[in-house]
């Protein structure tokens, strides 16, 4: 049947009726959530003109490589009152031996060691833990031996975000450059995750942080009794822990280059474990935040499919095309801003395709992901 004011039959309809309402969707997060991203002035909050101690954690597990050429990086910070400690959890290689020669020539670095209990598995939380507990400051910065920080500001940058009433400061973990598509796709994956994170707390629902660069006061996690409430679950020593402290109140984000951190490039085998891991940990968000997350990912598939069924019609193709290109052009806006405050700008024309193919490689990796996670080992 033809409607005499569209000339449009049920079906061109029901499509472009789809379509519009997922299209909504896709904006709606656009325009209002991952905009805060652009749109935030570090002039809005007020830092610390002092410069208080700080503690530096690292967790190693057979990392003496990376140690090697990373760890004087974080020992060197141009800053004047810091510390850095390694835990070195049950390493077999050369890890003890590095940290023995550091130690002789840094006198800001400290370090312990778990030994191996076959008897007794564990996961980084467990190592994490110790490591704060050592620690003798109140601000804790976290990253990894793989990471490399951006800048010799790295820990100052960071630190100026170190005043009352905050808590939680999360920061941009990145991978390092490499050829090839892979790296270029787990970049953007990076990138999208952090544009999630960061754009849900600055609208005052903070739910993750990645270890590689993420800080907290050391009170906090006494007063929330560590990882308590999700020690069964080895993964999520970062993202658990700042869904269940962090509130509107006490959390900040820091986008400025000099505190970026970069982790050395994950292969494709790498990356799949690693999401995994991640997803198996989304079941214990807020219900809220998972809504939002679960919403956006699969708004923006079935957009791509209502997209396809309204362009392949002969009478409905030019409509298609155009919400399309609507909806991409808002999208690189915030994309060029965003990947330009988190130094991704190399990313913005590859993100057109990555964008397409994210959803239909993250959701078969999170109906697959890992129930019982125990059964993984934390790096």
């Amino acid at each position: 049947m033809e409607y005499f004011f569209t000339g449009f039959g049920p079906y061109e309809l029901i499509t472009l009726s789809f379509l519009a309402f997922v299209f909504l969707i896709q904006i709606g997060y656009y325009l209002f959530i991952f905009i805060r991203v652009p749109l935030f002035k570090e002039r809005n909050y007020h830092y610390s003109d002092t410069h208080q101690p700080v503690s530096i954690i690292l967790c190693a597990r057979n990392d003496a490589e990376y140690l090697t050429a990373n760890l004087p990086l974080f020992l060197e910070q141009d800053y004047p009152n810091y510390e850095v400690i390694v835990v070195n959890d049950c390493s077999d290689d050369d890890t003890e031996d590095v940290l023995e020669k550091f130690r002789d020539q840094y006198s800001n670095l400290r370090s312990t060691q778990i030994k191996q209990d076959e008897k007794f598995t564990h996961g980084k939380k467990l190592a994490l833990t110790i490591g704060i507990k050592a620690a003798k400051n109140e601000w804790l910065l976290l990253t990894d031996p793989n990471c490399k920080p951006a800048d010799k500001h790295w820990l100052a940058t960071m630190q100026r975000n170190f005043v009352n009433p905050n808590e939680v400061i999360l920061g941009y973990g990145g991978f390092e450059k490499k050829k090839g598509l892979v790296n270029k796709f787990i970049r953007f994956d990076a990138f999208f995750t952090a544009i999630q994170y960061f754009s849900f707390a600055l609208i005052g629902l903070p739910f993750m942080g990645v270890g590689r660069n993420l800080s907290y006061r050391k009170s906090l996690f006494l007063r929330n009794k560590g990882f308590a409430s999700h020690a069964q679950i080895l993964p999520g020593d970062d993202n658990l822990f700042v869904s269940e402290v962090a509130i509107k109140r006490n959390t900040r984000v820091e986008f400025s280059h000099k505190s970026h951190t970069r982790a050395v490039p994950l292969n494709y085998h790498q990356w799949k474990i690693y999401k995994k891991l991640y997803f198996s940990t989304v079941k214990n968000y807020k219900f809220g935040v998972k809504f939002l997350l679960r919403l956006e990912s699969f708004s923006r598939v079935f957009f791509l499919l209502g997209t396809v069924l309204v362009v392949v019609n002969p009478k409905t193709w030019i409509i298609g095309t155009a919400v399309f290109a609507f909806r991409l052009i808002i999208q690189l806006l915030v994309f060029n801003s965003a990947m330009g405050k988190l130094n991704e700008k190399s990313l913005l024309f590859q993100s057109v395709f990555f964008d397409i193919i994210s959803p239909f490689v993250n959701i078969p990796l999170y109906l697959r992901s890992p129930i019982n996670t125990n059964q993984h080992k934390w790096n």
